[in-house]
């Protein structure tokens, strides 16, 4: 009996287990039908209910609401409806039914976008987990819907942050697809551009969330930038992928604080040696200026000291790479002016400088290590000077950049460093060629420098310690450096942009044509005039006593008077300048100096230009008369001889007298005849423009009246009314 009843019992119980498997089995098969599918969870039913029967139809919009509207009241479901949501979409995905695919990842877009409750983070790695499924698929339309869903969830802000989310596979995937090679151009476009997209979604995720894995970081920052960097380059067909990679390039650069410039900036070096960009320039160039204008301007000055860096580790590499990254820090420096070139402003003339030197030195060389013997690469003397001449335009962008008490700390450390032969043994130890070379080369650099340069104060911008060393390089052998010397001088003193009006030596009859801006001379301009007006004076004068000047040398030393006269000048300084040029007027008549025709003839022209000019300023009538009719013809007598050629006059004298007497002895009559009718016609109109000027009646130191309807016009004193010196009336 009781045997009886236990097997009733197991029987009953075995019917029951049965009937609870069946059940489970229902409840979890994909099949919703009968009575079964009331029994499976909610959430399961409701996402089901999206996908249509036809995948064409598109997502049931009806059914998302009701999905949204469960989601938002039973947030803890979330996590759940997102696993069920990745466990179909990797199912379809293994099926290949890409239209259940994108159902259900508009589905979790939609979600992500609507729900932002604590309990979102366990969605999101689900959401995560099927865009990493479709990245890795090798079908471009799935990459690209993974991408498109990505950026999406970027451009969210969460309300929790997540201490354990990693986007390295991102980071690699996205850099992967930027550099895509699919054989379709079409389609490899859009494969680049959705990588480009995800690498923005993911600086935009991650870049403020101090919870995240550092964006900055070198292992991430060696990706996204090269991936960048070689779609900014790329020449595809279409300017889409360049335009929005700048855009990217721009928005990751906004984004970096102060210690992470370096990051972001290393990557772009790298990759311009990696791929021998330096030597084009122009891309090189283009990635800096997109740096330097989305960067804050206050971290202007990093950027710059790292390509500092990085020139001085490329101090062996070839002059075509050292210029290249010279060109970039020129247009750097210019963008950096209304930022900060930083706290080491000596460090980067410094570096500049020392670059300048090098290049010298392997110019004279041959070789990058001192030794001709074992030298590997070959130098080329042009790429050489090419590198040296841009140094000395990237010295003068960075003085520009800086405010006046800085450029004259600048320019006293240039100066500095000029060698001295004598002085500084160590400059090519020698190579006396080496010693002038930098000498040029640092004085270019010290005229680009002091260019533009505006200060109130002489003694300022004109110390001693500054002044007295440049002097004496004007008493130099070399007429080059002597020229560079004035250069320096005259863009000094000029503080009103009147140097331009005293370009040549000429006689203005009226000064006023050259609207010349004087401002009355301050005190600190008396006591520099006081402190070093006769160390000027001397140099001038010596100056003029150079046999091997030339043209240029003479207009400077013009300039340099005539700047001195509207710029620093007060009575003791006309009078003395006066006396200088009676005194440049007895060196051109004196037989002991033994000076060339051609110096003698400048020097009277010089002396004959400047009095007509100082004789205007001074308004003296008896001396303005007297330099109208007496230096007015030796100045027109001496032009006509800044003529002649200085260099080996005698002997061309000589072949030219050899010339004409053969001509005369061999040419035609008829030939002979026209020559000397030319000659004949030139001199009567070099003699006819003297007789114009000597006997027109002068301008009358009253200056001019009015003749009406707002004119102006000169006003003439007769002869019989001009009062006349003692010493010219005989």
């Amino acid at each position: 009996m009781h045997r009886l009843v236990i097997f009733i019992c197991l029987h009953k119980i075995s019917l029951w287990c049965t009937f609870f498997s069946f059940f489970v089995y229902c409840s979890l098969s994909s099949a919703v039908c009968g009575c079964c599918g009331a029994l499976r969870p909610r959430y399961k039913r409701l996402v089901d209910n999206i996908f249509p029967e036809d995948p064409e139809d598109g997502l049931v919009k009806a059914n998302m609401e009701k999905l949204t509207f469960y989601a938002l009241s039973a947030p803890e479901k979330l996590d759940r409806i997102g696993a069920y949501l990745s466990e179909r979409l990797s199912r379809d995905v293994a099926r290949h039914r890409y239209g259940y695919v994108c159902i259900a990842m508009e589905a979790l877009d939609q979600l992500l976008m609507a729900c932002h409750c604590q309990s979102i983070n366990l969605f999101v790695e689900s959401f995560l987990k099927m865009v990493r499924k479709l990245l890795e698929s090798d079908k471009p339309n799935l990459q690209i819907l993974g991408t498109n869903s990505f950026v999406k969830f970027a451009n969210i802000e969460e309300d929790t942050a997540s201490y354990h989310r990693s986007y390295d596979f991102f980071v690699s995937r996205f850099s992967e697809m930027c550099h895509s090679s699919y054989e379709d151009p079409d389609i490899r476009t859009k494969i680049r551009m959705a990588g480009i997209k995800g690498l923005q979604g993911v600086v935009r995720k991650t870049v403020n969330d101090e919870l995240q894995a550092n964006i900055w970081d070198p292992q991430h920052m060696d990706k996204i930038v090269p991936s960048l960097l070689f779609n900014l380059q790329s020449g595809e067909r279409t300017e889409s992928p360049m335009e929005l990679t700048e855009r990217c390039f721009r928005e990751l650069l906004g984004r970096a604080a102060y210690g992470n410039i370096k990051n972001a900036v290393t990557p772009v070096l790298m990759h311009l040696d990696n791929h021998s960009l330096w030597e084009g320039k122009s891309f090189a160039v283009r990635c800096f200026k997109i740096i330097m204008y989305s960067i804050q301007s206050q971290h202007s000055h990093l950027v710059i000291q790292q390509l500092l860096g990085h020139l001085d580790a490329n101090s062996k590499n070839s002059a075509t790479v050292r210029a290249g990254i010279v060109e970039v820090l020129l247009e750097a420096a210019a963008i950096a002016a209304s930022g900060s070139v930083g706290p080491t402003v000596l460090e980067v003339f410094n570096t500049l400088l020392r670059q300048l030197r090098l290049s010298v030195d392997y110019e004279l060389t041959g070789t990058y290590d001192g030794n001709t013997n074992i030298g590997t690469k070959i130098i080329k003397a042009h790429e050489e000077r090419q590198l040296q001449e841009a140094v000395i335009r990237t010295i003068g962008s960075f003085a520009n950049t800086l405010p006046t008490y800085q450029r004259s700390e600048v320019m006293l450390f240039i100066m500095g460093k000029i060698p001295v032969p004598g002085v500084h043994p160590l400059f090519f130890t020698g190579r006396p060629e080496g010693t002038r070379m930098i000498q040029i080369m640092l004085l270019k650099s010290l005229v680009q420098v002091t260019a533009g340069f505006q200060t109130t104060n002489m003694l300022t911008a004109l110390p001693s310690s500054f002044l007295e060393p440049l002097l004496s390089f004007s008493l130099t052998e070399d007429p080059e450096v002597r020229l560079l010397v004035l250069q320096i001088l005259l863009s000094l003193i000029d503080r009103h942009d009147n140097r331009p009006k005293f370009a040549n030596i000429s006689s203005i009859s009226d000064i006023s044509m050259l609207k010349l801006k004087v401002d009355k001379c301050s005190r600190q301009d008396n006591l520099f005039m006081k402190k070093h007006g006769q160390q000027l004076y001397r140099h001038i004068y010596l100056g003029c006593k150079e046999q091997s000047s030339g043209r240029q040398h003479y207009e400077s030393l013009f300039a340099l008077l005539g700047l001195l006269s509207v710029e620093l000048a007060n009575e003791e300084v006309v009078v003395d300048l006066i006396r200088l040029a009676l005194a440049l007027q007895d060196l051109a008549l004196s037989t002991d100096e033994g000076l060339p025709v051609y110096t003698r003839c400048a020097v009277h022209a010089l002396a004959a230009a400047y009095l007509n000019l100082i004789c205007q300023l001074t308004t003296v009538p008896a001396f303005c008369q007297h330099i109208h009719e007496v230096w007015l013809c030796i100045y027109f007598f001496c032009v006509c001889l800044p003529l002649v050629d200085s260099v080996g006059m005698e002997e061309q004298e000589r072949e030219r007298r050899r010339q004409v007497v053969e001509k005369f002895q061999k040419a035609p009559f008829e030939e002979i005849a026209a020559h000397c009718g030319a000659r004949a016609s030139m001199l009567q109109s070099k003699l006819n423009q003297i007789f114009e000027i000597t006997i027109r009646p002068p301008p009358s130191p009253s200056g001019t009246i009015s003749s009406g309807y707002g004119q102006s016009q000169s006003r003439s004193v007769p002869i019989y009314e001009m009062k006349f010196p003692d010493l010219c009336v005989y």
